[in-house]
C-alpha cells in the first residue's frame, strides 16, 4: 500500500509540474551541429574533408535546462547574457520557438554570444570548436541581471542556477541571488562548476556528478554509497549548502540532506546512447518538482527517471512530461519490443530515428492512407523494408484522408489503421500526419523534416521532380527511391467490390 501511495504521489507531482513557473539563470550558448560526409583526405595535409550537407542549431548551456522545462510543460523564465550578433538573435528565436519569452536576455556589447560547433561525419564527431570569451561580466551588466532577477523572483516557485563558468555568475552576484530567493522561501538548485562550491553557500541543493563531487572535496572517493555520503556531508558542512543531489550515471542518484537519512535511487538497466544534457534534465525535474511542493527525495526520484530516459536518446535531448508519466505508469519493460512496430508521436519518433541511426541503421520512410489493407500494400511495404534496416510509415490521419478521398473515407479510423500497420513484420514505426482542413499542406514534408529518414520511398510511376517531398529529403542529404506498385489491388477497388457484392 505504501508503494502505491508513493507512486500516486509522484504521478500527482508530474501533473502539478505543468505550468509551474521556474526561473533559469546562467550561461547560455548556441549549439551548432554541422553534418556531412567524408569521402577523401585533403591533399593539403592528413585531414578528412567534410562535405557539408546540413546544419542544426539548438539552445545550449543554461538554455538546455530551459528546453527541459519546456518538455516538462513547466513555465520557464530565463535570464542570461548574449552578444549583439546573429547567434544571440538565434538564441532569442530558439527561446520563442519553445514557447518562452526571451525578454530576460541581456545584450552585452563587449562580448560575443558563445557558440559551440560540432562537425560530424555521419554520426561520428570529427571536431568541436568553441567561440567564446571567458571573463567576468561588468558591473553594469551584473546590475541588469540582478534587476531582472528581482522582477522575476516574485512570480516563480523555484530557481535554477546553471553555471558553466563563462563569467556570468560572479561570486557577488550569486550571493545576492541566493540570499534574495531565500528571503522569499524559494528553493535554489545549482548545477555547479569548478572546485569552489563555497560560492553557492545557502543554496537549497547542488547537483554535482561523481567527478564534480570528488573535485569539490579535494579528491575524496565517490564510488560507493558510503563514499558519496561522506563527500556530500563534507561539502554541506564546509560550503554551507543545505543538500546534495549527486548524479551517479549508471548507479542512479543519491540525496544527502542535513538531519535526514540519505536516500539512494538505483540506476536503470538501459542502453545508454548519450549522456550529454542529462544533468540539465535532472536539475529541471528537481526544480520543477520542488516548486510544485514535492520533497527533495520525491524530486530526485523523478529526476532519476528523467535522467534514465534522456540518456537513451541521441544528442542533447530534453525530457518530456508524458515520458515521465508513461515511465511511472509502466508495469513492464519499456525497452522490450513486442510483435510488430510502435505507434508514436512526432517527437518520440524523431528520437527513435536518431537512436537507430546512431547504431548505423538505415531508416526508411513511406506514407499513405492504408485504409483497407490489401495484398498490394503488404507487398509494397515488404519490398521497401528490404531496402532499409528500419521502416517508418507516415499514416494520413482521418481528417487528412477525408480531404484526399472524400467524406465517406476512411472506412477504418486512424487508430485501427495504425494498429494494423504496426502489426506487420515489415513496419517498425507508425506516425500520424496530415492536414486538418482543405487548403492546408497535406503532404508528408513537415514530418520528413522532423524525422530526417535516410531513405524516402514513393510507390508509383514517378520522376523524383514530380514528388513534392523530394526537395525536403534532398535538403538534409536523404535519398528518394521510387518503388513499383502492384497492379490489380487498391482500396477503391475493394470498396467497389463490397458495394456490388462481388468481393
Amino acid at each position: 500500500m505504501k508503494n502505491i501511495e508513493a507512486q500516486n504521489a509522484l504521478l500527482g507531482l508530474v501533473e502539478a509540474i505543468k505550468r509551474m513557473p521556474v526561473l533559469v539563470i546562467g550561461d547560455v550558448m548556441l549549439d551548432r551541429f554541422v553534418y556531412g560526409t567524408v569521402d577523401r583526405i585533403s591533399p593539403e595535409g592528413p585531414i578528412p574533408v567534410l562535405s557539408i550537407k546540413r546544419e542544426d542549431t539548438m539552445l545550449g548551456g543554461a538554455g538546455n535546462a530551459l528546453a527541459n522545462l519546456a518538455g516538462l510543460e513547466a513555465h520557464g523564465h530565463f535570464i542570461s547574457v548574449i552578444g549583439d550578433d546573429a547567434p544571440g538573435r538565434e538564441i532569442a528565436h530558439q527561446i520563442e520557438r519553445i514557447g518562452f519569452d526571451p525578454a530576460g536576455l541581456i545584450v552585452d556589447l563587449d562580448r560575443p554570444t558563445i557558440i559551440k560547433t560540432r562537425f560530424l561525419a555521419g554520426h561520428q564527431q570529427l571536431l568541436r570548436t568553441d567561440f567564446e570569451r571567458i571573463e567576468a561580466i561588468s558591473d553594469a551588466i551584473a546590475d541588469k541581471i540582478l534587476s531582472a532577477f528581482d522582477t522575476a523572483i516574485g512570480s516563480v516557485k523555484a530557481v535554477i542556477i546553471s553555471d558553466y563558468g563563462k563569467g556570468l555568475l560572479r561570486r557577488d552576484l550569486l550571493t545576492k541571488i541566493i540570499e534574495r530567493a531565500a528571503q522569499k522561501n524559494i528553493p535554489v538548485i545549482v548545477d555547479p562548476k569548478g572546485h569552489d562550491f563555497l560560492i553557492y553557500k545557502g543554496a537549497t541543493a547542488v547537483t554535482p556528478n561523481k567527478k564534480e563531487l570528488s573535485v569539490a572535496t579535494r579528491g575524496m572517493p565517490t564510488g560507493s554509497d558510503a563514499e558519496i555520503i561522506a563527500a556530500a556531508q563534507v561539502l554541506i558542512k564546509e560550503c554551507g549548502i543545505k543538500s546534495v543531489v549527486a548524479t551517479r550515471a549508471g548507479d542512479g542518484i543519491s540525496v544527502i540532506q542535513t538531519g535526514q537519512e540519505p536516500v539512494h535511487y538505483a540506476g536503470a538497466d538501459i542502453e545508454v546512447f548519450d549522456v550529454s544534457g542529462a544533468g540539465d534534465s535532472v536539475i529541471a525535474t528537481v526544480a520543477a518538482t520542488l516548486g510544485a511542493g514535492g520533497s527533495l527525495a520525491q524530486a530526485a526520484a523523478l529526476a532519476n527517471i528523467a535522467g534514465s530516459i534522456v540518456v537513451t536518446k541521441v544528442g542533447t535531448a530534453a525530457i518530456r512530461n508524458d515520458e515521465l508519466l508513461a515511465a511511472l505508469n509502466e508495469s513492464g519493460d519499456k525497452n522490450t519490443r513486442g510483435r510488430g512496430g510502435e505507434i508514436l508521436g512526432w517527437a518520440e519518433a524523431a528520437e527513435q530515428v536518431r537512436r537507430w541511426q546512431a547504431r548505423g541503421l538505415k531508416v526508411g520512410f513511406t506514407n499513405g492512407c492504408f485504409d483497407i489493407l490489401h495484398k498490394g500494400h503488404v507487398s509494397y511495404l515488404g519490398n521497401t523494408r528490404d531496402h532499409c534496416d528500419r521502416l517508418i510509415v507516415g499514416l494520413n490521419h482521418d481528417a487528412s484522408v477525408r480531404i484526399l478521398k472524400g467524406p465517406e473515407r476512411p472506412v477504418h479510423d486512424e487508430q485501427a489503421r495504425a494498429e494494423v500497420l504496426a502489426a506487420l513484420g515489415a513496419v517498425d514505426l507508425v506516425v500520424l500526419f496530415g492536414a486538418e482542413k482543405q487548403g492546408d499542406d497535406n503532404t508528408a514534408i513537415a514530418l520528413i523534416e522532423a524525422l530526417k529518414p535516410d531513405l524516402y520511398f514513393k510507390g508509383g510511376d514517378y520522376k523524383e521532380g514530380q514528388i513534392p517531398e523530394t526537395p525536403a529529403v534532398k535538403a538534409y542529404g536523404g535519398i528518394v527511391k521510387v518503388m513499383p506498385v502492384y497492379a490489380g489491388h487498391s482500396t477503391t477497388g475493394s470498396i467497389a467490390k463490397m458495394k456490388t457484392g462481388s468481393a
